[in-house]
């Protein structure tokens, strides 16, 4: 098979794992090596269908050995299969890299003879390209689950980035959808990457020689949609993978049916709503310092689709609000629904100069027509309603209607420009 039919085939084949979004590498090139992830990182785009426009995303083989339930790989789905060589995939990143078709490499592989020989192309794959290309672009590699933990050392001490999937939120999904594999094989070297980790960025703060180790962090992927478990169960899931491993993304795939198997459930489409309000969920616990059992509980396991996370907790909260934005603190600031990060910092640093007015306000940044419910200015509750709780829900859900549908590059809509914008 030449090498214009394989990246057709592994291409294709790499296009479901969306965990590779990147940035925050500081590889700088070296003299006599080629390209540099050191001015910003590496920028990406996504495709409607989740591919990564600037990587050369590719499957190293899609030669399974194992039969995983949701996969299009499945070792028993009939389709065409194909492996490359170390030296092939060098070659093309390469070959890609200097005519500017992408700006660095995205390597995954099906688990084909076995997770140890996989892991082992992998790694001489980098080598190549580190070594005997001095290449000094992006690297996001998959670690394979199962694989002697000194491969996966040596792959990470190649890369800027790592992940390993888990894919399915709970082990009674893994053991019913995916049988072959197992959870220890997913966790530990996860949790052996975080720990590592820790110690490379305690060295590097005492040896700027310190040799590089996944300096873009490590990411996992789960799928949403596929199995049973709630949102809260995902959402802790998530928050304990932070908590941790250290980990610095988790990227939530809706479930996409490729593959018929009666352990699946039926669905008409993806889930992108609700794979949608994780990420939501997902910043909110990254940045805004939410836990994920003020967000979602027990009684109440699913995301609300008519709101937001945040803003769904506000309106559950009342009784925390309306806050004075002339005192509140900034993570007081940031629970607030239509400030972030950016509004509460200029707000704190504008009232050092003066008190606020509602028109200074304006000019701040915030999204006022979700704001002013609640909040107070200089003392006025600017809603122009009462502060009552029923009818600030009535108003709230009135303004949202209609904002919760998911946009297609596509389609063609009839939403209007403050709808799409928000």
């Amino acid at each position: 098979m030449d090498t214009r039919k394989k990246v057709e085939i592994l291409a294709e084949a790499a296009k479901y794992d969306v965990s590779c979004s990147s940035s925050g590498s500081s590889r700088a090139n070296q003299k006599g090596g080629i390209g540099n992830a050191a001015p910003s990182g590496i920028c990406h785009s996504w495709s409607s269908d989740g591919r990564c426009i600037s990587l050369l995303k590719l499957l190293f083989s899609n030669d399974c050995i194992y039969d995983c339930a949701y996969c299009i790989n499945r070792a028993s789905n009939h389709k065409p299969r194909a492996s490359f060589t170390a030296e092939e995939v060098a070659k093309l990143t390469i070959n890609f890299y200097k005519r500017n078709y992408i700006e660095g490499l995205f390597l995954s592989s099906a688990v084909f003879l076995n997770p140890d020989y996989t892991m082992e192309q992998l790694v001489k794959t980098l080598k190549i390209l580190r070594n005997s290309y001095q290449f000094n672009g992006y690297i996001h590699v998959k670690a394979i689950p199962g694989a002697d933990y000194r491969l996966i050392r040596q792959a990470g001490e190649l890369a800027d980035r790592m992940s390993i999937n888990i894919e399915l939120p709970s082990r009674d999904s893994l053991k019913s959808l995916a049988p072959q594999k197992k959870a220890t094989d997913i966790l530990q070297p996860m949790e052996q990457i975080g720990t590592d980790l820790v110690e490379y960025k305690e060295d590097k703060k005492k040896f700027k020689s310190t040799p590089d180790f996944v300096p873009a962090g490590h990411t996992t992927q789960l799928i949403v949609g596929a199995s049973p478990e709630k949102d809260f169960q995902i959402l802790k899931l998530s928050e304990g993978l932070y908590n941790r491993f250290n980990l610095k993304r988790v990227y939530y795939s809706a479930f996409m049916p490729v593959t018929p198997d009666k352990r699946l459930p039926a669905v008409s489409g993806p889930p992108l709503l609700r794979e949608h309000r994780l990420y939501q969920a997902d910043w909110l616990l990254r940045f805004y310092n939410f836990g994920a059992d003020e967000i979602l509980g027990p009684d109440r396991p699913d995301f609300n689709l008519d709101f937001d996370p945040k803003l769904d907790w506000a309106l559950n909260n009342l009784d925390k609000f309306p806050v004075e934005v002339n005192q509140a603190g900034y993570w007081q600031l940031l629970r607030v629904p239509g400030i972030g990060p950016t509004s509460a910092r200029r707000i704190i640093s504008a009232r050092k100069e003066a008190r606020l007015s509602p028109d200074n306000l304006k000019k701040l940044g915030p999204v006022l027509k979700r704001a002013k419910y609640f909040i107070l200015c200089d003392g006025k509750y600017l809603a122009g309603i009462p502060f009552d709780p029923d009818l600030i829900k009535s108003r709230v859900a009135r303004d949202q209607k209609g904002k919760n549908q998911q946009l297609s590059l596509f389609a063609e809509t009839n939403l209007d420009k403050e709808q799409v914008i928000g």
